[in-house]
């Protein structure tokens, strides 16, 4: 930081006509032509590309007054990664940013779209050879991870479906929504799961995301990478992946479904999952990547629960857990 200083914009008068509707200040192009242009040329002439990072405080009304400020702008977006603040108006200039396709827009009004969350807890852990879910898992019941990641504010709404009566009865006394059924296919609990949650008058959801159980190294922040990618682009579904290379060769749970698949969901043939619908529209799926592919692993026996539980004490402190 320099400590230089530059006036690009001044209060107009009360009886002004110079500035925009809706808008007090006037823009001053100097500030812009001078100080400005000369900062951003020292990190736009940085070619072909420098992983260091840029940040703007703010892009929006006064901006506009200067293209060749603009067109800097912009260079600085192709050469190198930008964190930017910008106003919520429509101008030429904000929208040539925003729509472009390597930009991630976060609106601070409207962070996520309202997402249901369903979590599938029906199976009866026939292979573990009893309640898996309410097995200790560092110190916890398994159960109580993807209650963990999936609360807060992330989620419009959620519900632990199962067929288990101490499931219910863990739920009752985390209160969490929980439903208890006797249906035996998984296309049940799907069913089950996504009309209470659309029960709730109160809200119309955007989306719906199905969670297994028994998957303990599955991190809130893949989560949240889910639901905001989606909330960029709610159209289709969601599914995790771990890629090397940039190339995805292992797929997983959760997968997120917007809610023209709702209906579908809704009547799944006996016993089948989401996975019919992942076939059927082979085309519309977006996978989200994990940072380690151990995110994605389940639990099926009590050898898996013990070779989880050793990754989980190698990596006490990752991020990824």
């Amino acid at each position: 930081m320099t400590g230089e200083t530059a006036v690009i914009g001044r209060f107009s008068s009360s009886t002004s006509s110079e500035a925009g509707a809706g808008h007090q200040m006037l823009p001053v192009e100097t500030g812009f032509l001078t100080l400005g242009m000369n900062v951003l040329k020292k990190f736009s002439a940085s070619l072909p590309y420098d992983s260091s990072w840029v940040t703007f405080d703010e892009l929006g009304y006064l901006e506009n007054s200067c293209p060749a400020f603009q067109r800097e702008v912009i260079a600085v977006f192709n050469h190198h990664p930008v964190l930017a603040v910008i106003r919520k108006q429509s101008t030429p200039f904000l929208n040539s940013i925003r729509n472009r396709k390597d930009v991630f827009l976060y609106d601070l009004d409207e962070p996520v779209l309202p997402v249901g969350c369903v979590i599938m807890a029906s199976g009866l852990g026939k292979r573990f050879g009893g309640n898996k879910l309410l097995a200790d898992f560092h110190g916890k019941p398994l159960l109580s991870h993807i209650i963990e990641i999936t609360g807060h504010s992330l989620f419009a709404d959620r519900i632990v479906v199962t067929r288990n009566a101490e499931i219910q009865a863990f739920c009752k006394k985390e209160n969490i929504p929980v439903l208890l059924h006797d249906l035996p296919g998984r296309n049940d609990t799907i069913r089950l799961g996504l009309e209470a949650l659309q029960n709730n008058i109160n809200l119309t959801l955007r989306g719906c995301l199905f969670a297994v159980s028994d998957q303990p190294l599955l991190s809130r922040e893949s989560l949240e990478s889910m639901v905001l990618s989606f909330s960029q682009n709610a159209t289709g579904i969601y599914r995790f992946c771990f890629s090397e290379n940039s190339i995805p060769f292992l797929y997983g749970n959760p997968v997120l479904f917007e809610k023209t698949y709702f209906s579908e969901l809704s009547q799944l043939p006996p016993g089948k999952g989401g996975s019919v619908l992942l076939s059927r529209y082979a085309d519309h799926v977006k996978s989200i990547p994990v940072i380690k592919k151990e995110e994605l692993f389940d639990i099926d026996t009590t050898a898996d629960l013990i070779q989880l539980e050793h990754l989980l004490s190698e990596n006490p402190s990752s991020s990824s857990f």
